[in-house]
């Protein structure tokens, strides 16, 4: 017995000295991998020789749940990290995955880990990874999970890589990879996600092999170069989820991907050149939650037997295509159904009442259709609905008095229709921003109701047959737009409301009078009687004073006539567009009534009216660079050449030699600063994100797409206009080639101490660069996902910018929930995209300008968002990846 005992102890003692070994083994290894790290924020403090913490409990480190306790992961993710990946990390034995991604590694791909014999994932994801893939890539020979997405990898893919058959996530999004793909996918028999994404130099057709991939369950192929048609691969796609092949080149008929794809939720083949009729069978997947087809160019017919399965469809979009016949009237009323645009077709049918049924509807938009319909009745109960846009179609009929009960009712166009009776009371869609009932056939009044909308900004109720008088309720309210012109109405017009807007917005109403109007207002009520004598004294002084009156007039009309006949001596025009103006009119409709704002550092911008009736946006900017006429006509020709939808369009400019006037369109719901600076700021996440993906779209235009490549230089939410759909136009655009860059520059720098739109590197480099506008750009989403101003002082604190603002709260608080708008953060369906979103600005903002991403990249992570992300589930195995889906 005592010599078992013995043997026991000596056993116990052993293991114990083999696990202090291996302890002390490992916790070296970890420590000579930090050696070659730069670790600035000192997160990695806690490993140190001299801790008391055991090394598996080590930030970032986690070991086996059982003995002899080693470690089995490494998660270093977004801790700021540079430096170098060393090898030193593979004397690992059990180490199974590591992730480095997010931080800010910069050299090759580190092919030196193929020697952890073990490794599982690896993830180096959104760092400075660049060069080509080597065909060693083929030794990383037990990997399930690869992720080199958003760096800066590029040449082609190796056929190599096909060696990896125990592979289920590649991902290689948002890089530079070029040429043609190789046929390697027939090797990847467990591949579960495939992300070939954001890849725009790639020029390749869609690699047929990829049909052989049965266990494929997401394949993220857009914002690439594939072209051609779309192979017949998907019968072997029986486990696809995500198919998205949006923003390419491909051509011909869309094949009838769906009767193959049972298991199918997104299906994205937006902004390509497809054609030729809506595919049969489309819920054949009746699992299907998005579907986009919109931009290319589909005709013909969606039959009404066609859909009827797609229970669970969320998204419908076919906008901008030719379809024409009954639109299914059926989709009105599936149960998870949320967004439905079709504008720009040809559709006809009804809009039935059992759109009641669809209780997650949010978004509508059916403009220019031939839908003839009575308004539905069932719309009221609709209470996530914000918004509904069926302008330019046949609607008939009154308005059921429910038309705006939804309480998140945001925007409602039905101009353009046929509509009559009277406009109900609208008292219980408190959000409303926008109402447009233009161009129909309403009667009656005016409701009085339309005051107690605190947010409404945009109010059209032009060219019907109203009568009574305009309630002088409404002046409480911030209207941006109030156009009442060609209807029957009478009495005084209440002054605020006409204030700086033109007199076109109530024209057509013979009975209208107030001031700046053809009628004015008699006093009706006069407070006494004066006797003759008075009456002969009282009109004695008026002709007295009106002679004395007329004189000085003659006399300062002569000073003012001979200055101006002075001034428009020198002025010379260029307009673009057929203006039908002259230098004088503009010189004369430019005073303090239709001068906005309180001017700006370039120059005052005012709200000119047309003679012929039209509103224009005149910017008056003085100081400029001396420079020739034929020079300034070349610089202002470049800039008014820029045909985008997110950049207002320049329409002509007047100069002198020492001032000049730039003529823009006018967008009449004002700049997103107007909507931040209202305390009931309450815009939906959609359409915050809509704003978003505008302004980076114009951005990215301005930079790589336009020729000659051009810089904001001054992006702000100021700079940033509105049109009644919410679709943002950058305004004030590359301004420093108009006035030259010494004044511009220095503008520009005398407020680059104070202004947070501008990065911290500006105030000492005085380099303009692209990701100066990228840092302008991010600060501008922050303040849509935080709801504040650029700049907002906290009560009993100093002002503090979002971007720091920001900062602080996700580093006190250890969360990003906090900084994210509780007014929509707390309900919201989208929180997961106004996460994403909140990484996309944070990175935009980083300290470090290398690491902001192009506005290119910014636009298709933001796409990404508004398609992508619809609340699906995928197992644990892919989802833990972090970054399976694209950024």
């Amino acid at each position: 017995m005592a010599n078992i005992c013995t043997c026991i102890l000596f056993l116990s003692l052993t293991f114990s000295v083999v696990l202090v070994s291996s302890a002390v083994t490992e916790a070296e290894i970890l420590l000579q991998f930090k050696n070659s790290i730069d670790d600035p924020l000192n997160i990695l403090s806690g490993w140190s020789n001299t801790s008391t913490i055991h090394h598996c409990n080590w930030t970032g480190v986690s070991c086996t749940k059982t003995a002899p306790f080693l470690v089995s992961s490494l998660n270093l993710q977004s801790f700021n990290l540079s430096g170098e990946i060393s090898a030193s990390i593979c004397n690992l034995a059990s180490l199974a995955h590591l992730n480095l991604a997010d931080n800010f590694f910069n050299q090759p791909i580190p092919l030196h880990l193929s020697e952890c014999a073990s490794l599982v994932t690896l993830n180096i994801s959104n760092n400075l990874i660049w060069g080509t893939i080597p065909d060693q890539i083929s030794q990383f020979k037990t990997l399930e999970i690869l992720d080199f997405s958003r760096n800066h990898i590029e040449g082609k893919i190796p056929e190599n890589i096909g060696l990896l058959q125990q592979l289920k996530v590649l991902n290689l999004g948002n890089n530079l990879l070029s040429g043609s793909i190789p046929v390697i996918f027939g090797n990847f028999s467990e591949l579960v996600v495939l992300d070939l994404s954001d890849n725009t130099f790639l020029v390749s057709q869609i690699p047929v092999d990829i049909g052989e991939l049965s266990k494929l369950e997401q394949l993220w192929l857009q914002s690439s170069g594939f072209y051609g048609e779309i192979p017949d691969i998907f019968s072997g796609l029986k486990s696809l989820m995500v198919l998205d092949l949006s923003q390419n080149n491909l051509t011909g008929n869309l094949p009838q991907i769906e009767l193959f794809l049972p298991n199918l939720v997104s299906f994205d083949v937006s902004q390509n050149k497809l054609s030729g009729p809506f595919p049969d069978g489309v819920c054949e997947a009746k699992g299907l939650v998005s579907l986009s087809l919109n931009t290319n160019f589909f005709n013909g017919l969606i039959a009404n037997n066609l859909i009827n399965e797609c229970l669970n469809l969320e998204r419908f979009e076919v906008q901008n295509n030719e379809f024409s016949g009954n639109f299914p009237s059926w989709l009105w009323s599936l149960p998870k159904i949320k967004l439905i645009r079709a504008e720009n077709n040809m559709f006809t049918g009804e809009i039935p009442d059992s759109i009641s049924e669809a209780a997650q509807l949010e978004h509508v938009q059916i403009d220019n259709n031939s839908f003839t319909s009575r308004f539905p009745q069932g719309i009221g109960k609709v209470r996530s609905l914000y918004r509904f846009s069926a302008s330019s179609n046949r609607l008939y009929g009154d308005l059921p008095p429910n038309f705006c009960d939804s309480p998140v009712m945001s925007i409602i166009n039905l101009s353009h229709n046929s509509l009559s009776g009277r406009i109900p009371e609208v008292r219980k869609c408190r959000k409303l921003v926008s109402l447009s009932l233009a161009s129909n056939s309403f009667v009656g009044g005016i409701s009085e109701s339309l005051a107690d909308l605190p947010v409404l900004t945009y109010l059209d109720l032009s060219q019907n047959n109203l009568t009574g008088s305009i309630p002088p309720q409404l002046e409480k309210l911030k209207l941006a737009l109030f156009n009442v012109s060609f209807n029957q109405l009478s009495g005084r017009v209440p002054t605020s409301l006409i204030s700086g807007l033109p007199a076109s917005y109530v024209e057509g109403n013979p009975g209208l009078c107030g001031p700046g109007l053809p009628h004015a207002c008699l006093d009706d009520k006069p407070r006494h009687k004066p006797s003759g004598f008075a009456k002969l004294a009282c009109a004695l002084v008026i002709i007295t004073l009106a002679f004395a009156l007329l004189v000085f007039a003659f006399g300062f009309y002569l000073v003012r006539s001979h200055k101006q006949k002075s001034q428009l001596g020198i002025w010379r025009s260029v307009f673009f567009y057929p203006l039908r103006v002259t230098e004088h009119d503009l010189l004369m409709s430019m005073d303090e009534k239709t001068a906005r704002g309180g001017g700006g550092k370039f120059g005052r911008v005012y709200v000119v009216s047309l003679p012929s009736g039209e509103l224009v946006v005149v910017k008056k900017i003085l100081n400029f660079a001396s420079q020739s006429s034929k020079a300034l006509k070349n610089e202002v020709k470049t800039l008014a050449k820029i045909r985008h939808k997110n950049i207002v369009k320049i329409l002509g400019f007047c100069h002198s030699d020492d001032s000049i006037f730039l003529i823009y369109e006018y967008l009449p719901m004002g700049s997103l600063a107007d909507f931040l600076g209202k305390p009931n700021f309450d815009l939906p996440w959609s359409v915050r994100l809509k704003i978003a993906i505008g302004i980076a779209q114009g951005l990215a235009y301005l930079h790589k797409d336009y020729l000659p490549h051009l810089l904001h230089r001054n992006v702000k939410s100021n700079n940033v206009l509105l049109d009644a759909d919410f679709q943002p136009k950058l305004t004030d655009f590359a301004l420093d080639r108009i006035i030259g860059e010494n004044i511009f520059h220095s503008v520009i720098a005398s407020e680059s101490a104070t202004s947070c739109y501008l990065a911290p590197e500006y105030s000492h480099t005085k380099k303009a660069t692209e990701q100066i506008d990228t840092y302008s750009f991010g600060v501008v989403l922050l303040e849509l996902l935080t709801g504040r101003q650029a700049e907002e002082r906290e009560p009993e604190e100093p002002s503090l910018d979002v971007v720091k603002w920001v900062r602080r709260k996700i580093n006190i608080t250890n969360g990003s929930l906090k900084v994210l708008d509780s007014k929509i953060s707390s309900s919201s369906q989208h929180l997961q995209q106004m996460l994403e979103a909140l990484e996309i600005g944070l990175r935009c903002t980083s300290v470090m300008p290398e690491k902001r991403p192009s506005m290119a990249e910014v636009v298709k992570s933001l796409q990404s968002l508004e398609s992508s992300f619809q609340g699906m589930e995928f197992s644990a195995d892919v989802t833990d990846v972090g970054s399976s889906v694209p950024f």
